[in-house]
This record gives structure tokens, C-alpha cells and sequence, in this order.
């Protein structure tokens, strides 16, 4: 458990919620559903609010942002089905390597699914759709919007691999860490301290979900970045 995960309560992470439905900010570090090596998840917080909480999808673990959760069967069905039927809007950013112009850009190359990964397999994979676009540019990486169609699994990690645009700090898809010495003029660092990364994580956020409530009405919600993705940008920013 990361050690700023101890004390949170679901409570602290509600974005909104009306009679059916409650959209939450999922921190990073802690997984979506029950995790044998974890003593908290995200559905387990909930539950410790209200019993008939059911988590609608999962983020991974280190991935933060918006997650949706269910207050009755009859929710769950509704969103169950919507997502089943790709009318769930989801919208990811992601800081990834290298200054990529992505407009309205489709990436479809097919994804063959292990238990652990997937990648691009045009022979035995199955469809996959991700839609890039580029928010903005820095000095040697992009922050990039991404909007799955699809929901295969790490669906935008790997189509963003073999389009050579890998996450920063996603080392299963080819994304290396990145350092403030490699943007920093006379970046001056003790010789026998080791220098960290500037984001300890795969640098991909959840940003906004919109699907149709049980009376049809759209449900939307925008998720702030936390602070680690946050200090990633603003460092990007000051030294581009």
C-alpha cells in the first residue's frame, strides 16, 4: 500500500453522485477490485460506505481517474450494457515519449490478449479501436488525450507501443522513465544520490466518462489530475 493510501476514505474521492449512480477519482497505487497483496481496494472502500456498491469497470492499479460505481443491480445492468454496446464515452490523457502530431488519429491494429498483456497481432488478434489526439507538446515528450472504443485490456498502452509512442514510465510497453537531468540545463545532482524519476508510475490518467443514466439523461464527470501527474506537467511545461 502507498503510503499516502493509508488513511483515505471513499468518501474523499466522490466527484458526484446522484440516486443510481457515484463517480469517483481513483488515486494511483491502489487496485480497482480485491488484490490478494493489497489489504485496500477501491471496491472495498466503497463497500465500507454502502453494501450494494458495484464497481461498473476497473482502472489498473497504477492508472488514476474517474471510475463509476453502481448503487443498484439495475444501474449496474444499464451501464453494463452500454459499455457492452462501446456507447461509454471514456477519455484518457497520457504523457508519452517523443512529439507526436496525433489528429483524430485512429489507431486499429487488432490486440492479442494474454493473461498479463496484450499486443498488436494481425493474424489472431481481436479488433481494436483507439481514437489520438494531441493536447500539447513539450521539449522531448507529448500529452495526448486517448478515447478507447474498444475496451481490450492495456488497449491504449499497447497501440500506443507499436506506434512508437510509449508511455512514460511504462517499462511492459517500451516506456522508459523520465528525468528532470534530461531537460534541465547544469542540472546539478549529487554524484552519489540517485536521481528519480519525475513520475513514479505509468503517466496515464482517466479524465472523463459520459453514459446515459437510467432516465436516459447524460451522466458526465471530469477527473482532476492528481499530484503526481500534476508536478509532471508543470515540470514538462517550465523546462520546454
Amino acid at each position: 500500500m502507498h503510503k499516502n493510501l493509508k488513511n483515505i476514505s471513499f468518501k474523499d474521492l466522490i466527484i458526484s453522485e446522484d440516486e443510481d449512480y457515484t463517480l469517483v477519482n481513483k488515486p494511483p497505487f491502489i487496485a480497482s477490485l480485491d488484490d490478494r497483496a493489497e489489504i485496500k481496494n477501491l471496491l472495498g472502500l466503497a463497500k465500507k460506505e454502502f453494501e450494494e456498491y458495484q464497481i461498473c469497470h476497473r482502472l489498473d492499479k497504477e492508472t488514476s481517474g474517474i471510475v463509476v460505481f453502481a448503487k443498484n443491480p439495475e444501474a449496474y445492468r444499464n451501464f453494463a450494457m452500454q459499455l457492452e454496446n462501446r456507447e461509454v464515452k471514456k477519455i484518457y490523457h497520457a504523457v508519452i515519449h517523443g512529439l507526436h502530431k496525433f489528429e483524430d488519429f485512429e489507431a486499429d491494429e487488432p490486440l492479442h490478449t494474454t493473461s498479463t498483456k496484450s499486443r498488436v497481432d494481425f493474424h489472431s488478434g481481436k479488433a481494436a479501436f483507439t481514437l489520438l489526439g494531441t493536447l500539447e507538446h513539450f521539449k522531448k515528450h507529448s500529452l495526448i488525450k486517448c478515447f478507447p472504443v474498444t475496451g481490450r485490456m492495456h488497449q491504449i498502452r499497447a497501440h500506443l507501443a507499436y506506434h512508437q509512442a510509449p508511455i512514460v514510465n511504462d517499462p511492459a510497453y517500451g516506456g522508459k522513465e523520465a528525468f528532470l537531468s534530461e531537460l534541465k540545463r547544469n542540472y546539478n545532482h549529487k554524484k552519489w544520490e540517485e536521481e528519480n524519476p519525475m513520475i513514479n508510475r505509468v503517466a496515464l490518467h482517466s479524465s472523463q466518462v459520459a453514459f446515459k443514466g437510467l432516465n436516459g439523461k447524460v451522466i458526465e464527470g471530469e477527473a482532476e489530475y492528481p499530484k503526481d501527474f500534476s508536478v509532471l506537467i508543470k515540470l514538462l511545461r517550465k523546462f520546454n
